[in-house]
């Protein structure tokens, strides 16, 4: 996207990223160094020197959480939890809010002071996750579809789960094709539907994310998880977007053509994953729909939070009889 295609208005990053169509097309990320194992690698993974930014609100952040706590990284690589409410100069932290944190590495109150020290001249998109070096003091990366691979396979010499791996080099072709489409018309797809700024922007998108849904519950129909018999990053990266789909997109983001509870396989497969501790601990309700609904004002302008829906995550899922080679342990 070029300056002259987007519409610059005042306000949240996501505004900036508006075509002239109405169409929402995000920027990509701006932070994009490797985290490495190999000796001599300026980001080397070692312990204690990592530290992520988080929102429990953002699913691409909640990925991070997971893949951490799959790994068993939690004395590896440290975090704090950002507001879920997010003003128009972004993330904050220190509210007295339920889960959020001071940002106990830098003592900054916001996010943008962090980029500002990373490089003073930026004027990007300030997202989460961001995953700081407290040795170079600056940014190692922002792209979570990175920072998950990196915590992935990098630092498996201090991981207490070196043995999980979400991106097994048989499935590799399999996970890439699947992270492509459920990327474009599932993860960014309600963003794109919810954002958009013209009819046509909108019915486009949401032609694309309930194709791809249909498309997903097929696959699941016949398969454990979305790669095949055993759990992969793909179904991470599906996953964060499904847990909120319900209780956001739905009504929110107008992607109300049907809901989760509406697609038997997908519904059930949502609840599987639930079940598991790393997904439930990591998922907050409260930062989710608070997010959402309160800092979007354009798109909600009273900024009224919906009770509802109640919705049983708990409800046995019964996927047991579709074959399983690898599941995580509790």
């Amino acid at each position: 996207m070029t300056a002259k295609e987007a519409v610059l208005v005042d306000g949240p990053t996501w505004q900036k990223q508006i075509l002239k169509s109405g169409e929402f097309a995000r920027r990509p990320s701006s932070f994009r160094n490797e985290v490495s194992a190999d000796e001599g690698a300026e980001y080397l993974a070692e312990p204690a020197r990592y530290h992520l930014y988080v929102s429990y609100a953002c699913p691409w952040a909640h990925r991070t959480l997971i893949v951490r706590g799959l790994k068993g990284l939690q004395r590896v690589v440290s975090y704090d939890v950002t507001d879920y409410l997010m003003p128009p100069r972004g993330w904050t932290f220190g509210a007295q809010s339920e889960g959020v944190t001071a940002d106990s590495v830098n003592g900054k109150s916001s996010l943008r002071e962090i980029y500002a020290m990373a490089d003073p001249d930026y004027r990007g998109a300030i997202t989460v996750p961001t995953l700081w070096d407290k040795k170079t003091l600056s940014i190692a990366n922002n792209e979570s579809s990175e920072i998950i691979r990196f915590f992935n396979s990098e630092f498996n010499a201090y991981a207490e789960h070196p043995e999980v791996d979400l991106y097994p080099e048989k499935l590799r072709t399999e996970i890439d094709s699947i992270g492509e489409w459920v990327y474009r018309d599932i993860n960014n797809g309600v963003y794109r539907a919810g954002f958009a700024r013209s009819q046509s922007a909108y019915n486009q998108a949401l032609t694309a994310l309930f194709s791809a849904l249909d498309r997903a519950e097929r696959l699941l129909a016949e398969r454990r998880y979305i790669a095949g018999e055993r759990l992969t990053e793909a179904d991470i990266r599906l996953w964060t977007t499904l847990i909120r789909f319900d209780p956001v997109y739905v009504t929110h983001f107008k992607c109300n053509l049907r809901r989760l509870v509406d697609y038997p396989h997908l519904w059930a497969y949502t609840r599987e994953l639930y079940a598991h501790p790393v997904f439930r601990e990591t998922t907050n309700f409260l930062h989710i729909k608070n997010h959402y609904f309160q800092s979007h004002e354009s798109v909600n302008p009273s900024r009224i939070v919906p009770q509802g829906p109640l919705i049983d995550y708990d409800e046995p899922h019964g996927r047991d009889h579709l074959r399983s080679s690898w599941f995580p342990a509790h």
